[in-house]
């Protein structure tokens, strides 16, 4: 008998003068867990549309796009940062009315949840992390340069022009995949489509010369996970050129009781192993909601 396919809606919400998308599964249980899923750069919400296919009949699965990603639609004048980001993110969870939820954190993703976590302890059930970074040996040669940048760093409007063109997001779907047949190719054609959208490379070189907060910050988290010690599933691909294996690994340190699986794959892990991540999540989710 063939698993059940989520019914999924696809929804706009006003949260402080930004027009939010979303997408959200219509579970079959009222009572169903709830996970929040938070996409990273230069994704979209779009980028889980086969994890709720798979997971949704189940749980509750939403996930919102960011200003400047997207669907969502920030006004002109929007200051794009990660707390901005988070802000918005924030207001979306409150009017939906969400008071208790497991978050997924991948890239961007994993700044803008632990801002929430922090402001909302309560609000966590509990953490998968896929490639969302909060730990300084999970920076990779690559990631520090780009995050060295500055607005007076010579060549640097080159290198972000490079990042944001379409080789650029190709080689994040494609670096380190053993199998890039797996790889479809709307995933990273559809995210230049949105990157090629009026004022989007800027909010996005905004939000590359702002990432130095976030690597400000993860003391803070580290102290966060600590204190909080939520349940947690660490999946993660291992030849990720940005975010390397060492990062996955020391959620270790401060989350001894969390499970890590390593998946011989790059950034997107959920693009080549989805048949292997989905059931860890959904076990995850019926373990951690009790």
């Amino acid at each position: 008998m063939l698993a059940p396919i989520a019914r999924t809606v696809h929804r706009h919400l006003d949260v402080d003068g930004v027009r939010v998308f979303y997408r959200e599964s219509l579970p079959d249980r009222a009572d169903a867990p709830v996970l929040l899923l938070l996409h990273g750069f230069p994704s979209g919400s779009h980028q889980f549309r086969r994890l709720i296919d798979e997971l949704g009949s189940h749980y509750r699965l939403i996930a919102p796009d960011y200003p400047g990603f997207g669907h969502t639609e920030a006004p002109d004048g929007f200051t794009y940062s990660f707390d901005r980001l988070a802000d918005i993110t924030e207001g979306f969870v409150q009017r939906l009315g969400l008071d208790r939820f497991a978050m997924y954190v991948f890239d961007f993703g994993a700044p803008i949840g632990f801002r929430i976590a922090e402001r909302h302890p309560e609000w966590i059930a509990g953490l998968v992390v896929q490639n969302g970074n909060a730990y300084e040996e999970g920076l990779s040669d690559a990631a520090r340069g780009l995050l060295a940048l500055t607005p007076e760093t010579p060549g640097a409007e080159d290198a972000i022009r490079g990042v944001l063109s379409l080789d650029g997001t190709r080689m994040q779907y494609e670096t380190g995949v053993t199998g890039p047949d797996l790889i479809a190719p709307e995933g990273w054609t559809l995210d230049q489509h949105f990157l090629d959208l009026p004022g989007r490379k800027e909010a996005q070189r905004a939000l590359i010369f702002d990432y130095h907060s976030n690597v400000e910050r993860y003391d803070d988290w580290q102290a966060w996970l600590r204190r909080h010690t939520p349940p947690t599933l660490i999946t993660w691909g291992s030849h990720d050129p940005f975010f390397v294996e060492p990062g996955a690994r020391a959620y270790l340190r401060d989350l001894p009781d969390a499970e890590l699986h390593l998946f011989d794959t790059g950034h997107f892990a959920l693009e080549t192993h989805l048949p292997e991540i989905a059931p860890l999540i959904a076990d995850f989710l019926d373990r951690a909601w009790k």
